[in-house]
Parts: C-alpha cells; sequence; structure tokens
C-alpha cells in the first residue's frame, strides 16, 4: 500500500492551510526505525506513542503514558497512522481543528525490533502487529530497555475498536520513576513545557 493511501485518514482529518501539523511524504526508511512519545493537550489530555513502521509512525494514544516499571499495564488505543515526519512537530493545533491542544515531544530515538515466533525465527515487526503481538526495545532519550504491545480487544475480525497493552518487560528490574507528569515534564527537543509552549504560540 502507497503512502499516500496509509496517511489518507490522517489527512483527511486535518485542515493544513491552519494547523502547522506536516501533510506528509514519502520518506526513505534507512537506518534503525524511529520512536516518538508526544504530551497532547487535547480534549483530553494524554501520551501518544509512534512506532516507524515502513514509511509511516504507527500509533497509539495512551491516557496514562508509557511507564518503566515492569509492574505498570498501560491502556494503549490505536490512532490512524502518522508521517515520519510527525516525530518532529510541536506546537499548537487550532482550537476546533481534530486534536486541537498542545503538542511536545517528551521522548525520542530509536528501536530494535525483537518478535519471534513460536520457533525462535524471527518475524517482521509489521507482521508481529497484525497478529496482536509486538516486543521491542527502545533506545531513547528518557526511556530505554525491552517493551511489548499486545492487542487484546479488536482486531480484523473482531466487532469493536481495538485496544492495546504497553508494557516493560517483566525481565527488566524498574528504575522507579513511573510516568512523569505531564504538565510539568519537558520537550527533549525544546525543554519547554506544554504551558511554555502553549504561551510561545499566543505570543505570534
Amino acid at each position: 500500500m502507497g503512502d499516500r493511501d496509509r496517511l489518507r485518514e490522517y489527512r483527511g482529518k486535518r485542515d493544513f492551510r491552519r494547523s502547522a501539523e506536516p501533510e506528509g511524504r514519502s520518506a526513505p526508511a534507512d537506518g534503525e526505525p524511529r520512536f516518538v512519545v508526544q504530551i497532547h493537550d487535547a480534549s483530553t489530555l494524554h501520551f501518544d506513542f509512534r512506532l516507524q513502521v515502513g514509511d509511516v509512525l504507527k500509533s497509539w494514544s495512551i491516557p496514562k503514558g508509557p511507564s518503566d516499571d515492569p509492574h505498570d499495564k498501560r491502556l494503549a488505543v490505536p490512532t490512524e497512522d502518522h508521517p515520519l515526519q510527525y516525530e518532529e512537530f510541536e506546537g499548537v493545533i487550532p482550537e476546533g481543528d481534530y486534536g486541537g491542544g498542545t503538542v511536545i515531544v517528551w521522548d525520542h530515538g530509536t528501536y530494535q525490533p525483537l518478535s519471534h515466533d513460536r520457533k525462535g525465527r524471527p518475524v517482521g515487526f509489521e507482521e508481529s502487529l497484525e497478529h496482536g503481538h509486538a516486543r521491542f526495545r527502545l533506545k531513547g532519550a528518557k526511556l530505554h530497555g525491552e517493551y511489548a504491545l499486545t492487542r487484546f480487544r479488536g482486531g480484523k475480525d473482531g466487532d469493536g475498536g481495538e485496544s492495546w497493552l504497553l508494557v516493560k518487560a517483566g525481565g527488566e528490574r524498574a528504575h522507579g520513576r513511573g510516568t512523569p507528569d505531564p504538565r510539568r515534564a519537558r520537550s527533549v527537543t525544546s525543554g519547554r513545557t506544554l504551558a511554555q509552549v502553549a504561551a510561545d504560540d499566543a505570543r505570534k
């Protein structure tokens, strides 16, 4: 499926004459795949977790945010695919637009796919997501180590929306930090909080 098809839902929800969000374009998928975690103060405050799969960012909304504590099971609700350029987006989506509110880049980096089948043979990451369970190692500025995404409701043959769980691998010791207060958390790219990004935007 082409880039334009994979981003059709993303583009259809946005007015790029008003929003500074990237419209998206085809991009080479060289090197290790990327990930980004954004904090999004929209109608509800939440974290957006995005993993590069091919030429798009597969995306999940995580109300409580990712945790580095293996005891925390975080609900992750799939959203539409985003363009790779969204990794760098930080700013304010206009009120009244889809997803209107402030966005900061809380963490980003690369990840290593780790999914295997029952015989220990590597499985392609997109295929592992289709099967409903994917393991990967994050190498970010804030998040490190092995995580797993597991679908527990919905799917291609389901009769409702999909729901997943994001969990830190249980074999790794917790750092004890859990998830930061999103109101006080700072961007990994600009060092600003949500309030500071909103204030800077208002001055433009």
